[in-house]
């Protein structure tokens, strides 16, 4: 088991297979050291987490949505690392959109959720920039979507 793998099973978590893209496009693309994974969308084992903030989801319920597509991120970085997730450098940057209402004005504490996620399983390596912005939706009504950059070796 990697260092990163022992890390996340100290914090209950193990990635799943990277999830298959729902249309026409690929799930991440490597270009020199770095890697850019396409948005992934909120689920857990029971299916896709879906709600819009401000109107029936709060915040803390947002946060979980986000940590569950910060591990579906790290899914996609083992499969662009073919099977090494351990050649990650860094996360560079979160892209976070959520899915809420006009009024709602906490989308950095929904994102948050994959922020605290990156840091407490990678240290310092999950330290990055990030965008956390409204969306007035998002596909299949899922609360969170996130995209990301790594740096890889």
């Amino acid at each position: 088991m990697s260092t990163i793998e022992s890390k996340l099973a100290e914090l209950g978590v193990t990635l799943p297979e990277a999830p298959a893209p729902a249309a026409n496009y690929v799930p991440f693309v490597v270009v020199g050291d770095l890697v850019h994974v396409s948005g992934q969308i909120a689920a857990n084992a029971d299916g896709m987490i879906k709600g819009k903030l401000g109107a029936d989801m709060d915040a803390d319920a947002g946060a979980i949505a986000a940590k569950s597509c910060a591990i579906s991120l790290l899914a996609q970085l083992k499969a662009a690392c073919g099977g090494d997730i351990d050649r990650l450098v860094r996360v560079v940057k979160l892209v976070g959109f959520v899915n809420s209402t006009p009024d709602f004005g906490d989308q950095p504490k929904v994102i948050n959720g994959a922020s605290d996620f990156m840091v407490a399983a990678l240290g310092d390596k999950g330290r990055h920039a990030r965008s956390a912005v409204s969306a007035a939706s998002l596909p299949f009504g899922v609360a969170v979507e996130i995209e990301a950059i790594f740096q890889i070796k």
